[in-house]
């Protein structure tokens, strides 16, 4: 066990956790929304430090990252829990408090780092950010290796614990799962405007995509999407922006979102955006990045199978025009 970050303790051994903003109050012998963080005779303990439930060596865009060193591998780790509950969640089975573990203190995982042609580590799979404190300790001995550190998260995360976090964080995909407020309450169990200002405040700090599941019905109107859109916007128009289809899975049984569906979001985001993906499709002509200047291809996907065609550094080959991607 390792005590927490960002708690105060309470009357009655109850403690009021702070990292996240459901600031869970939690009576002895509790959890939290996340389940892995408890209440152990008044001090709040993380019950996930050193704790792996998935490790492996994956291609950089499967995060998805496709201005961050494309074409790259990174060592990806994740442990059990979350802090929002999506109807939809993909990896539901990591929500189980009971999945087996592996240990692994933050030493191992920073020599294993660069190792395979690994750029780094990649904390993702599930919530990164309830780990905090073992992210923040593998975080500190990576970068010491010169190697990066990734976070993909669902952004719902209190400024305080962010910012002191975000110093050590090379690269970030950011969910952002809707622009309806009623949609995070009602099936994220969440709320959004935190995960907004997560975005804001990352784009300040590292480089930063945004990843939105288009759910039919949900949240795939043109409104929904125009919003979300004028977001990124707001942020940069050169951030990417990564629509990815939606499957049924965990208690969602919505039919799948349609190729059609995805390139109508496509549309409505390349008239205000640079860079805009489709993911979970075969659709090689949504995956490749080309140039906001003269439209040259610069990078060419095919699933994880990644070919830098045009670059030189971070210029484009053909016109020279400088590009939003980290080599």
């Amino acid at each position: 066990m390792k005590e927490a970050s960002y708690y105060r303790k309470l009357e009655e051994n109850k403690v009021l956790c702070e990292l996240c903003p459901h600031e869970c109050k939690i009576a002895e012998g509790k959890n939290g929304t996340c389940r892995v963080r408890a209440n152990r005779g008044g001090v709040l303990y993380s019950d996930v430090y050193e704790r792996i439930l998935a490790c492996n060596r994956d291609p950089i865009e499967k995060k998805p990252l496709y201005h961050f060193h494309p074409g790259s591998l990174i060592l990806s780790i994740g442990t059990k829990g979350c802090n929002q509950r999506c109807d939809f969640c993909q990896n539901w089975q990591m929500l189980e408090t009971d999945s087996p573990v592996t240990y692994m203190t933050s030493d191992e995982i920073a020599s294993m780092a660069g190792k395979g042609g690994s750029i780094g580590v990649a904390y993702t799979y599930n919530e990164p950010t309830i780990w905090y404190e073992f992210v923040m300790e593998c975080a500190i001995k990576v970068k010491g290796k010169g190697l990066s550190n990734v976070l993909v998260t669902n952004g719902f995360i209190n400024p305080e614990p962010l910012e002191e976090l975000l110093p050590l964080i090379d690269a970030m995909n950011i969910d952002v799962k809707s622009m309806d407020p009623e949609f995070y309450r009602k099936v994220c169990k969440g709320k959004l405007e935190p995960v907004l200002e997560t975005c804001r405040r990352a784009k300040a700090k590292c480089h930063v995509e945004i990843t939105n599941l288009v759910i039919p019905t949900l949240n795939d109107s043109e409104e929904l999407i125009g919003s979300l859109v004028d977001f990124v916007a707001e942020l940069g128009r050169d951030t990417p922006l990564h629509f990815s289809a939606y499957y049924p899975c965990y208690k969602m049984t919505i039919n799948p979102t349609s190729l059609e569906t995805l390139e109508k979001a496509y549309r409505i985001a390349r008239e205000k955006l640079d860079y805009v993906y489709l993911g979970n499709v075969k659709a090689a002509e949504y995956e490749a990045t080309f140039c906001p200047s003269c439209g040259e291809c610069l990078v060419e996907r095919d699933g994880y199978i990644t070919r830098i065609v045009g670059l030189e550094e971070n210029r484009c080959s053909f016109c020279g025009s400088e590009v939003s991607i980290v080599i």
